[in-house]
């Protein structure tokens, strides 16, 4: 059975996420767009599937050239700016006159949708960003959303066989995580804790917050 390609649009909750999606963590840092959707000119970085482009997206609130991201002081640090003058990330911004690709927008029949699976603690989460086929190229991305009356933090897996299947494997938390890394140092039996700040021997794992709960993520009730 041939499946159809599309994009699709994930809104995020801040600009802060959408900036740390792009940059954080990352040794190059992803190229973003802006554009006109829905009427309003908004600020995205992609994620691309088997059959979809997943589209994170913000408004835009202020022009530039470059998303800038820095941690200094154990601050998160973002803004969009014309110059890459200071010590920082920098994603390049590209702006769009017309939509950044040929897909047809759906909402409803996404081909990639991700099966929800259900991990038993934090640590299990953070442990499962090990790939043993490329140990050198972590992705350290988490996804926190809203789900019935609190959150769940997930991480993405793929799984290729005929076709490629996509798990959002996540833990159920207690209420909104309001900080920006989960942080783990799993070798010293210490359990993972939420952290606005970066300290050296740990891991850490951005924690890109999305704005909505969506169908994407795969949950149906």
């Amino acid at each position: 059975m041939s499946l159809s390609q599309n994009e699709c649009f994930v809104e995020l909750s801040s600009f802060d996420d959408l900036a740390r999606y792009a940059c954080a963590f990352r040794e190059y840092p992803q190229r973003v767009y802006s554009q006109e959707f829905n009427g309003e000119r908004v600020v995205s970085c992609s994620m691309i599937l088997a059959n979809t482009l997943l589209i994170f997206y913000v408004p835009l609130k202020k022009s530039g050239r470059y998303i800038s991201y820095q941690v200094t002081g154990g601050k998160e640090i973002c803004d969009i700016v014309e110059s890459t003058q200071n010590i920082s990330h920098y994603a390049p911004v590209v702006h769009m006159e017309s939509e950044i690709s040929p897909l047809p927008e759906n909402e409803k029949n996404i081909p990639d949708q991700f099966h929800p699976i259900q991990v038993k603690d934090l640590g299990s989460l953070a442990r499962l960003t090990y790939d043993p086929e490329f140990p050198d190229e972590q992705n350290l991305t988490l996804f926190a959303l809203p789900r019935k009356k609190s959150w769940v933090l997930g991480y993405i897996t793929s799984l290729e066989m005929d076709e490629v299947y996509y798990n959002f494997n996540y833990v159920e938390l207690d209420s909104e995580p309001t900080k920006n890394f989960l942080k783990y140092q799993g070798s010293q039996g210490k359990n993972p804790e939420f952290s606005d700040t970066i300290d050296h021997g740990f891991s850490y794992f951005p924690i890109i917050k999305i704005k909505n709960e969506h169908s994407v993520f795969g949950f149906s009730d």
